[in-house]
């Protein structure tokens, strides 16, 4: 019964349109998401977090999540994408509603 979730989770990441075009995250950033996310959550979502903003934000992006996570204000020019991202990242995760 979990199955279900996690693969309409799957697709939505799967169509969902990419929040930010350019060059796709590095794997030094997604280890620094992981990082910076495993001080204030589980193992298992981070993991899941990390793997769907690879899908879903940019370098130029995930370097304001990143800042984010570590106390750094998201700039006003971008709270929605950034509250875009946290919806569909979390969704992706299998949490929250369908937008």
């Amino acid at each position: 019964m979990k199955t279900i979730p996690f693969v309409l989770a799957a697709l939505l990441l799967a169509t969902a349109p990419v929040l930010a075009k350019g060059t796709p995250p590095t794997a030094e950033q997604k280890e620094q998401f992981y990082d910076a996310c495993t001080v204030y959550g589980t193992a298992d979502l981070c993991k899941c977090k990390a793997d769907a903003a690879m899908n879903l934000i940019d370098t130029d992006f995930m370097a304001v999540v990143i800042a984010s996570m570590k106390g750094k204000d998201v700039p006003a020019d971008l709270y929605d994408t950034y509250n875009d991202y946290i919806a569909r990242s979390t969704e992706a995760c299998g949490m929250g509603s369908a937008m």
